[in-house]
């Protein structure tokens, strides 16, 4: 188990210098952006055998919104993250870490994280993918958290973003009617003022691996293309659902319960818990077995299904939107999913600067002009590379080794 604790923390030194005053890691932003293409359970009854009543009474899940063949697990994040630092008015430069969590990353690599960044032309920030599934948002936060009250930054991006759409495999009716598409985001900043992330518990447990997964490129199991040993489809999700219910239900109670305490609150406290929203069952069997009311709940799995890592912080903003978090108000967050993780934190909510719509006109401005830049920087880069790349082709060298190639070749033992 990992915790963290505010109050626990001692002053860092560096070298022998003065220590440090322990800061404390504020959520001052936050935004979402999902996919305009909606998929209905009527839509989802003409590609597989179902209906909109076998869902809804199962899931509680009615519609989900699927990628287009133009938008990417990048794509989404970046239009979250753009939208968070407008409501934290908080300029990319200032950037110092940005930390995607995701499942379906485009690419091994380059990350998720590192395409953000650079779309922002956040060139102070380090950048990278986070895999812990749909936890991987509050394993980020707190790992963005940790680094700010350490000192070693000021200022963090947690994106959660997913493009589930692209690995279900659309003829398996227990997964493809649960998962959807889409993006949220957070900044966390530092700050000498009490609260924001108060603590956190991460949790795994492998042995449950082979309940929830998409197998790829480096398994173990894979004997051809498409199939793999233990009836899987390469690259598509798996899951035993009964099991997954059994686990979710059965974490949620533990990790928020020990969350709290960790803060030192009582779950009475908390003003709203914001979970991963795989299925409305097991948040109402969660919110039973902790003899709480299913109100302390947010949930808008109806409109969006399961997201995966992207889920917390979408409810989050809507919980927002919706006003249902005031300053200083308790919250928690709680994620389950593949690996088997888990995870739960609580936060203290802090009064951002600025509220969505009235951030600093000029640094709005310099927002936009800093995502101009950006993509200016990566034409002329990859124009002076690819310029690069053809001078080194033309060198007097570069012939003379193409020469005594071409001789090896036709003269191996000379």
């Amino acid at each position: 188990m990992v915790t963290t604790n505010t109050t626990a923390q001692s002053a860092r030194t560096n070298n022998g210098a003065r220590p440090t005053p322990v800061q404390y890691a504020h959520i001052v932003g936050w935004g979402m952006a999902v996919p305009e293409t909606v998929m209905t359970n009527d839509d989802l009854s003409a590609i597989v055998e179902t209906s909109d009543e076998w869902i809804r009474t199962r899931t509680g899940i009615r519609e989900r919104r699927i990628a287009s063949d133009h938008e990417s697990t990048a794509t989404l994040g970046l239009k979250a993250a753009q939208h968070a630092l407008e409501v934290a008015d908080v300029l990319p430069a200032e950037v110092e870490l940005v930390i995607c969590a995701t499942s379906t990353p485009e690419h091994i690599f380059p990350s998720a994280a590192s395409l953000i960044q650079a779309w922002l032309g956040a060139n102070n920030a380090g950048a990278f993918d986070l895999s812990a599934a749909c936890s991987g948002f509050v394993y980020g936060v707190n790992i963005a958290a940790q680094a700010i009250r350490s000192g070693s930054i000021r200022t963090a991006l947690v994106v959660g973003s997913e493009t589930m759409s692209r690995v279900l495999d659309w003829s398996d009716r227990s997964t493809c009617i649960l998962f959807g598409d889409g993006a949220g985001a957070v900044v966390l900043k530092a700050s000498d003022v009490d609260g924001g992330v108060l603590s956190a518990v991460l949790r795994s447990d492998g042995t449950g691996g082979d309940l929830l997964g998409i197998p790829t490129v480096g398994s173990l199991d894979i004997e051809g293309v498409t199939e793999i040993s233990n009836g899987h489809k390469f690259g598509k999700m798996h899951m035993n659902g009964g099991e997954v219910f059994k686990f979710a239900t059965r974490v949620i109670g533990d990790s928020l319960t020990q969350a709290a305490q960790q803060a030192g609150i009582t779950l009475a406290d908390i003003k709203l818990i914001v979970p991963h929203q795989a299925n409305a069952r097991i948040l109402h069997a969660a919110a039973r077995n902790l003899k709480i009311s299913d109100a302390l709940f947010m949930s808008n799995v109806e409109r969006y299904g399961n997201t995966s890592s992207a889920s917390i912080p979408i409810a989050l903003c809507e919980a927002v939107q919706q006003g249902r978090i005031q300053p200083n108000d308790y919250i928690a967050f709680v994620g389950f999913g593949g690996g088997l993780t888990w995870a739960a934190m609580v936060v203290q909510w802090g009064s951002p600067q600025v509220t969505a719509g009235t951030s600093n006109f000029i640094n709005r401005q310099r927002r936009q002009l800093s995502y101009r830049l950006a993509a200016w920087r990566r034409t002329l880069l990859r124009a002076s590379r690819s310029i690069g790349s053809s001078f080194a082709r033309l060198r007097p060298e570069h012939g003379r080794m193409d020469r005594l190639k071409h001789k090896a070749e036709q003269h191996p033992f000379e």
